[in-house]
């Protein structure tokens, strides 16, 4: 046997052996583990105390770190939510699922009122995930589970792309990009929704969320379950005055007391309510995983936290260059928290290159269940490597938004973007400042063709609406 087939034959030895590992504590429990999936929306890469961060209050995100693995090199598959919501959820690229853009009435965002009539008729109220695509909850729902999701939906709002109709078994919340907090209109249309009907309810929406999500785990804790709280938090608000993060003012009075809401400037008062925003969500996770604890479950329960793309208004996404709806690391490198107690080590940190694309593999494995046969996935079960017992599968990940493009390759990546463009070694330069291109240009002509390669496999993939042209 020469060396290089017996260093092949080594390391599927290890992975088998690690993938065993991981799979004989996961089902050893009398049932299949249950799965929380948290999603916040438009979270800075920084915005975790246990970051170091001293201003921002997020105890129970600490605690789930603390519990688990915090991952460093995480990424999204776009810089906003849309394309980014359904990747995690179908396992694969928006170029090839179909749903690669927004869902939204670009020409007529905030401060526009539309009669409903009117906005029955528009892209965002017509337009959703090709139903031809499989959701990651269609598959565990056939292995078993029950399924709930309470938030922000963002797959389309026509009755055939509700969560019910994609494995879903309840839901409550808001179908389209944006709501504000308090009335939960866009455009001045009531947008929430209890399963398929549309509802008029009152209160803070972070909050009904989380009591729906914990109404679940009290009428589902004796089976097994799927539960995704995509928060909208802490997006800022679709509303006609104040279109930014919002909070309720007494509870940033209290949570943050240094700051003067009437006199601070306007950039400090939107950091201070931007993280209020955080604190609030960070709150009601706090709720859900104490009911885990109180129903005996957290042992046996996969909890997975991340941001849907870069930080926006009010962020903090320090050491990266750029924020939310940019090529550069700021747009698409997000915090990532995951706990599984007896699997994942508890207080890790991984650098290890995963993305949303590994969570359908992922909770497929953990469920026990299969793989849809026929279905081309982008990604694959990360769980030896959150578990610290193997190196990452990913060696290469695109992304394109329109006219923007970008490629990791390793530890070099390259961006050709409106924004800026450039070769970058994130290894030595996770913020992206100095350009190799001139140093580097047989790199930087590989990781171009290897961009080409891809577009056109998606290009080449079977056809999926809302935007491809079949």
């Amino acid at each position: 046997m020469n060396n290089k087939v017996r260093s092949t034959a080594v390391k599927l030895l290890l992975c088998l052996s690690a993938t065993a590992t991981v799979h004989r504590v996961a089902q050893s429990a009398d049932r299949p583990p249950n799965i929380v999936l948290i999603v916040s929306d438009d979270q800075g890469y920084a915005d975790l105390s246990c970051l170091g961060d001293t201003q921002i209050k997020t105890p129970n995100l600490d605690r789930l770190a603390a519990e688990g693995v915090r991952c460093s090199s995480f990424y999204v598959t776009w810089p906003a939510c849309t394309p980014s919501r359904g990747s995690l959820l179908t396992g694969r690229y928006p170029q090839r699922n179909g749903l690669y853009d927004m869902i939204r009435n670009d020409v007529a965002d905030y401060g526009h009122e539309f009669t409903p009539e009117t906005y029955a008729v528009t892209p965002e109220r017509i337009l959703g995930m090709d139903v031809r695509e499989i959701m990651v909850s269609k598959v565990l729902k056939q292995a078993g589970y029950t399924n709930g999701v309470y938030g922000k939906w963002d797959g389309g709002q026509l009755l055939r792309y509700l969560p019910l109709q994609r494995g879903f078994d309840d839901y409550f919340g808001f179908t389209n990009t944006g709501i504000d907090y308090w009335t939960h209109e866009r455009y001045g249309v009531p947008s929430m929704r209890r399963r398929n009907e549309p509802v008029k309810v009152e209160g803070y929406c972070t909050e009904l969320f989380k009591d729906e999500a914990l109404h679940f785990l009290d009428e589902n804790k004796d089976n097994p379950f799927f539960l995704y709280i995509p928060f909208n938090a802490p997006h800022g608000a679709s509303n006609f005055d104040k279109p930014g993060p919002q909070s309720p003012e007494e509870y940033t009075r209290r949570m943050y007391p240094d700051v003067d809401l009437k006199s601070a400037n306007s950039s400090i008062v939107r950091r201070t309510v931007y993280m209020s925003c955080v604190t609030y969500m960070d709150d009601c996770i706090g709720q859900i995983l104490d009911r885990l604890d109180e129903y005996n479950l957290t042992n046996n329960t996969l909890v997975i936290f991340f941001s849907d793309n870069g930080g926006g208004g009010g962020s903090d996404n320090k050491p990266l260059h750029g924020r939310k709806g940019w090529m550069f690391e700021g747009g698409i490198r997000v915090p990532f928290l995951a706990r599984f107690p007896g699997v994942i080590p508890a207080g890790s940190v991984s650098d290890e290159f995963l993305t949303a694309l590994e969570l359908f593999p992922t909770f497929t494995s953990v469920a026990g269940g299969e793989l849809p046969a026929g279905v081309i996935y982008d990604g694959f079960d990360m769980l030896p490597v959150l578990a610290g017992q193997q190196s990452s599968e990913r060696q290469t990940m695109f992304w394109e938004r329109r006219g923007d493009k970008a490629t990791r390759v390793g530890q070099y990546k390259w961006v050709d973007s409106e924004r800026g463009s450039g070769l970058f070694d994130l290894k030595n330069d996770i913020g992206e400042q100095h350009d190799l291109s001139q140093e580097k240009p047989q790199l930087l002509a590989d990781l171009q063709q290897q961009f080409a390669d891809w577009k056109q496999e998606m290009l080449n993939a079977e056809d999926r609406g809302p935007f491809k042209d079949y």
